[in-house]
């Protein structure tokens, strides 16, 4: 049993804090810490167990050192922005603590995605002794243990891999994200990019789409994006000649979307309003739905899976991966959407791992540097069943 401190009061703050206060054999103390201290006490008060909560402006690194030192937590887990990242691994260098997070950082005045700031952090952090498990949500996370599972189990190589994401479903407002809108639009609107014949290839945003025939859901139509799991597949998954991420889009969003793009609401850089200084996206995510708020009227179910291809034995093999997830039953269970929710699940379990003791380790670590098999047995546990198609799924 030991101590963990939660940072980050959102939707999959939520998730988490209620998932980690479900399992007191492992998480016998709990603290859950946001720059808003009333979103912790309404998560706090919904959970039928004891749990602090504590005020904090995870950028200031000093702010974060102090409440580690008060509260003496095992391991942090980091849901709150990407662009905190850092400080908050800054604070567990400096007083020894193991680090986990959902999210690859990404600096506030430039949308870029990359895992160079927190891969140097490698031999600080094997200096100190301690453990950064990087991703461990669901795309990240999930998918990168669904490649990891793969190659231990059905290849002898990897040659394609294809990360779908789909949500099939409908929460009744006319535009909303599924999690912070600021990251979320920020992430759709950049250029797209994959791994092929030894390089990265670049496209427009949202240039390249396809259909796809996902199973619990139907054929729904899919674009291609960049995604930071695929700067760590490249890197870890040997052989591997090909891999792109998709995420569905309905037309009725990508058309609010375009709007928004168009009349310059979605600029991350600094505009004069009022005498004021404003960032646009900032101003828009203020009026847009709390993706918190979204659990009770949602309807319909989620796919994320990963295409597989390779050689098993010298012959062609293919694997397709994937979990369903229904938002109604989240819902039920945690007043969460299952986007919230297949997040905060696989933070909850690898925090899990590595409080006792079954994923362990000194440096920084993506999910498929480790073991796949107990996250892949948790996930059946803790409701995120997942299924494995041999049967020529197709494209």
């Amino acid at each position: 049993m030991g101590k963990v401190l939660i940072i980050g009061a959102g939707g999959v703050g939520n998730v988490v804090a209620q998932k980690c206060a479900s399992r007191p054999e492992v998480f016998d103390e709990i603290c859950l810490a946001s720059r808003t201290l009333e979103k912790c006490e309404m998560i706090a008060a919904e959970i039928d167990r004891p749990i602090k909560t504590q005020q904090i402006n995870a950028d200031n690194t000093a702010e974060v050192v102090t409440l580690i030192k008060k509260f003496k937590p095992e391991l942090i887990i980091n849901v709150a922005l990407p662009y905190q990242d850092l400080s908050i691994m800054d604070a567990c260098l400096a007083t020894g603590i193991n680090y986990l997070d959902t999210a690859n950082y990404e600096p506030p005045d430039e949308a870029k995605f990359c895992y160079k700031w927190q891969w140097d952090y490698q031999d600080r952090f094997k200096e100190k002794g301690v453990m950064a498990l990087l991703g461990s949500g669901f795309d990240p996370g999930v998918t990168n243990v669904f490649c990891a599972y793969a190659m231990k189990h059905y290849f002898d190589e990897i040659h394609a891999i294809d990360i779908m994401d789909c949500n099939g479903g409908s929460h009744g407002e006319a535009f909303a994200t599924n999690f912070n809108p600021e990251i979320n639009i920020r992430e759709i609107t950049q250029r797209g990019k994959f791994w092929g014949k030894g390089k990265w290839i670049e496209t427009d945003p949202l240039s390249v789409h396809k259909t796809f025939d996902f199973p619990g859901i139907g054929s729904r139509e899919m674009y291609l994006m960049y995604h930071e799991e695929l700067e760590s597949l490249v890197k870890n998954i040997k052989g591997l000649k090909r891999i792109r991420f998709w995420m569905t889009f309905g037309e009725e969003y990508l058309t609010h979307l375009r709007v928004l793009q168009n009349v310059g609401m979605t600029r991350i850089d600094t505009v004069k309003y009022d005498g004021h200084d404003i960032v646009p996206l900032k101003f828009l995510k203020t009026v847009l739905p709390e993706p918190s708020s979204l659990g009770e009227n949602y309807k319909g179910k989620t796919n994320i899976g990963c295409l597989i291809r390779g050689v098993k034995d010298g012959e062609p093999a293919e694997v397709y991966i994937y979990n369903v997830c229904d938002h109604a039953e989240c819902y039920k269970e945690v007043k969460s959407q299952a986007i919230a929710y297949t997040t905060g699940v696989p933070a909850m379990i690898g925090a899990m791992l590595m409080m006792t003791g079954v994923w362990s380790g000194k440096g920084v670590f993506n999910m498929e540097d480790l073991d796949p098999d107990p996250f892949m047995e948790k996930l059946n546990i803790y409701g995120l069943p997942w299924v494995a198609r041999q049967d020529n799924p197709g494209e």
